[in-house]
C-alpha cells in the first residue's frame, strides 16, 4: 500500500490591522485544528512571553481557505495543509517570514522540507510543524467474522466494492476530505497520487 504523507505548515496570516492590534494588546491569534495543542502550551507560552493568545480551531482545510481568502480573517497565525497553503499563497493571503527572527529555523529536517518544496516555495511563507500519514483502522475481529483474508494491507479495503460491500452492517467511514481521499484512489489504480495532470485526475472519479 501506498502512504500519502502529509504536512501542516505554521504561516503568518497578512492582516495589518490586526498586527498594529497586537503591538498594543500584546496578543497573538491562532487558527489551528482541533486537538492539535494541549491548552497548558499556550498557558505556559504566555506565562513565558506575556503575550495573550487567542486561538480558535477549525476541522477542515476548506473551513479554513474560505475565511482566508474572504479577506480580514483577523488571525496572526494559520495552520493550512501543504497543498492548500500553495494557493492560499497565490492569493496573497500570508507574508514571507523574517527567518533571522527564527533561531530555530536551521533545525528544520531537511527531508520533510524538500517534500514540501514539491508544493512551490512555501518555505518563504511558513515552517513545517507537523507532518504524518493517513492509514487504515479496522476492527481485526469484526473483519475476520465477515470475510477470512481480507486483504487488510490493501486499499481494497475501501474502494473494491466486492470488499468493502462484506462490511456494510458495521460501517465503513471516509475522511471526508477530497485531498485525502483522491490520492488514495490514484494510488490504488497504480497512479501518482501526487499528480496534477486533470486526465489522470479524472481517473479516481469511477473508484
Amino acid at each position: 500500500m501506498k502512504i500519502k504523507v502529509k504536512s501542516l505548515l505554521i504561516a503568518s496570516a497578512l492582516t495589518c490591522s490586526v498586527q498594529i492590534a497586537v503591538a498594543e494588546e500584546n496578543v497573538v491569534h491562532v487558527y489551528n485544528w482541533s486537538d492539535y495543542i494541549d491548552e497548558q502550551v499556550n498557558t505556559d507560552f504566555t506565562a513565558a512571553t506575556g503575550i495573550k493568545v487567542v486561538y480558535d480551531v477549525f476541522d477542515s482545510n476548506e473551513v479554513l481557505e474560505a475565511k482566508l481568502l474572504a479577506g480580514g480573517s483577523g488571525y496572526d497565525v494559520v495552520v493550512p495543509s501543504a497543498g492548500f497553503l500553495a494557493r492560499q499563497i497565490q492569493a496573497g493571503v500570508f507574508q514571507k517570514l523574517d527567518k533571522s527572527k527564527l533561531s530555530n529555523i536551521g533545525n528544520m529536517w531537511d527531508v520533510v522540507e524538500q517534500r514540501v518544496e514539491q508544493f512551490g516555495p512555501l518555505n518563504e511563507y511558513s515552517v513545517n510543524w507537523m507532518w504524518g500519514t493517513t492509514g487504515l483502522g479496522y476492527n481485526e475481529g469484526m473483519i475476520n467474522e465477515r470475510m477470512e483474508n481480507a486483504p487488510t494491507t490493501s486499499l481494497a479495503m475501501v474502494f473494491d466494492p466486492d470488499v468493502v460491500s462484506k462490511f456494510a452492517d458495521c460501517g465503513v467511514h471516509l475522511l471526508n476530505a477530497p485531498t485525502e481521499i483522491i490520492p488514495a484512489a490514484l494510488a490504488y489504480i497504480g497512479e501518482d497520487p501526487s499528480t496534477t495532470d486533470a486526465e489522470v485526475l479524472k481517473k479516481a472519479e469511477p473508484v
